[in-house]
């Protein structure tokens, strides 16, 4: 290839901008995924809790209850 026709293709290459909205579209979702996964792990910390306080109170009233 000749110098000319590399400025040439450099020229068009610096000024396309076809490929910027799929990077911008990409770094979105990663924004979004790592949002909904914080929020799903806090979430799911919060229902274990939720859970074992739970089955702790049906296994402490089905003592008193005379059950096992």
């Amino acid at each position: 290839m000749s110098v000319t026709v590399m400025k040439a293709f450099m020229r068009r290459f610096a000024k396309d901008e076809s490929g910027i909205s799929a990077v911008e579209y990409g770094l979105l979702a990663a924004g979004i995924a790592v949002g909904i996964w914080s929020i799903m792990s806090g979430v799911g910390d919060s229902l274990g809790d939720i859970f074992t306080a739970v089955s702790e109170d049906l296994s402490t009233a089905a003592t008193e209850a005379g059950g096992a």
